[in-house]
């Protein structure tokens, strides 16, 4: 009984103040994530090379850049949107920063092609890094120094933040419930081999 009087007290004071103990520290992880967002031509390709990275909590594919509010894929994919596929990366900045993640995108992408990405071409398959005021700097200064390492300019732009419009449930962790469709597709594409040429063995994806 003094027990269950010790745990009971506390736990009322917490309801009557509207706040739920069980839930604290799952509210206070919340709070400290930050999202990114990086168009990069195929989504299903991008987020791959996202999730499951340590720190990165999740890896949302999507649409960014448009005026259609909430875009459909086939909407996106027929042109006039003006949306990009896109995705939207939840990560922990204590655990990884969002100057390693912005790097790590560099090398997911052909960042010279400036009307898509490989096999896929046209306006939604454009790239560019969307960043917040605070993130700005950062994603600039890892353009920079990706360009140094190639020795070429790129046409992937910095600009800020837009409204990023989550696809369809059919979209997401594409790769991994679609293991042989997306292999395929990666193939078929020559996504590696393109990748590995432009950037050698610090290619993703």
């Amino acid at each position: 009984m003094p027990k269950t009087r010790t745990f009971a007290a506390p736990l009322a004071l917490a309801l009557i103040a509207g706040v739920s103990p069980l839930g604290r520290a799952d509210a206070q992880n919340q709070a400290a994530t930050q999202t990114a967002v990086f168009a990069g031509g195929c989504f299903w390709s991008e987020e791959k090379a996202f999730d499951g990275l340590p720190g990165v909590r999740s890896a949302v594919s999507g649409f960014v850049g448009g005026q259609t509010a909430n875009p459909t894929y086939e909407q996106v994919v027929r042109g006039g949107t003006g949306h990009m596929e896109a995705v939207q990366v939840t990560f922990d900045p204590r655990v990884v920063s969002y100057r390693a993640l912005v790097d790590r995108y560099w090398r997911t992408i052909d960042p010279t092609d400036p009307d898509g990405q490989f096999c896929d071409q046209g306006p939604s398959y454009r790239t560019a890094v969307f960043a917040t005021a605070d993130q700005r700097a950062a994603a600039v200064a890892s353009r920079d120094a990706a360009m140094r390492v190639l020795g070429k300019s790129f046409t992937t732009p910095v600009v800020g933040v837009q409204r990023f419009w989550p696809a369809g449930p059919e979209h997401q962790d594409y790769a991994r419930r679609h293991r042989a469709h997306y292999e395929a597709y990666r193939q078929g594409c020559r996504r590696p081999q393109q990748l590995r040429a432009i950037w050698g063995d610090a290619a993703v994806g």
